[in-house]
């Protein structure tokens, strides 16, 4: 069974990973990131906001050991390897061709565990997800909302420590995304993990993170951090607060300082 983290408050958590003045240029001589900056603490929920274009989904590839930066540093507190890590893309990215619980096997048999050795966790985890009676479904099968609960559901199912997600909930309509932001936020108070989270959305950023980190335009780095001090759980009455309203426009205007140095 997984073993539960507790998620302390912001003033007691311990560093998980730092960026350290972090540059990425790519080949073609686009500098993607200059200066980047970032404390993760464990238990965070850290949404990057920011222009297209500004290197939020490039931060995450560099944390997730995708890309190596040009210049800077990125430390890890104590030992981690691959395990550590869970990435949720924008896209569920399932093979066709394999069931629901082939597909959230996928991390273990890159491992080489059997499916036996782990079906027991893999049926765990989408019970998590609320798809405990899809195990046996195909990805035609599912709804857009389904196929990305099985996406997360194999991010989660080797208890990572820190979950990268890359807008997974952008493609979705808006009933759809409201539900699964609210059952991301249940699934984290449950295994307590740290998650970065990719959006283009104030209102998601705002809703989810205790921390909203705006990003200026390329070449990217941190322009504005805001801390969503709100507590946990939230749900609908949240979502209407005058509360909710004040930390969106905070942040809004954050962006918009950070639309204007891209003009």
């Amino acid at each position: 069974m997984t073993q539960n983290r507790t998620i302390l408050s912001l003033g007691q958590r311990r560093r998980l990973l730092e960026l350290q003045g972090v540059d990425k240029t790519f080949n073609a001589g686009v500098v993607a990131l200059r200066r980047m900056n970032l404390v993760v603490n464990e238990g965070d929920f850290i949404s990057l906001l920011g222009p297209s274009g500004c290197g939020k989904s490039t931060a995450l590839r560099l944390i997730a050991g995708l890309t190596r930066p040009t210049a800077g540093r990125i430390l890890w507190t104590g030992q981690h390897g691959v395990e550590d890590l869970g990435v949720v893309f924008q896209e569920p990215t399932l093979m066709p061709w394999a069931t629901v619980a082939q597909n959230v096997w996928l991390p273990f048999r890159l491992r080489g565990q059997s499916f036996a050795s782990v079906k027991a966790r893999i049926s765990e985890v989408l019970d998590r997800v609320g798809l405990g009676g899809f195990l046996n479904a195909y990805p035609r099968e599912l709804s857009g909302g389904m196929k990305m609960r099985v996406s997360i559901a194999r991010a989660l199912v080797t208890n990572p420590r820190l979950i990268l997600m890359d807008e997974p909930f952008a493609a979705l309509d808006e009933i759809t995304r409201q539900k699964l932001n609210n059952d991301l936020l249940a699934l984290r108070g449950q295994i307590g993990c740290t998650v970065i989270f990719v959006t283009h959305s104030v209102f998601e950023s705002v809703f989810l993170s205790d921390r909203v980190v705006v990003m200026a335009a390329r070449p990217g780095r941190v322009l504005r951090e805001v801390r969503v001090d709100a507590p946990y759980p939230r749900d609908m009455a949240y979502r209407t607060s005058a509360a909710y309203a004040a930390h969106c426009l905070v942040v809004s205007e954050a962006l918009v300082e950070a639309i204007g140095e891209a003009a």
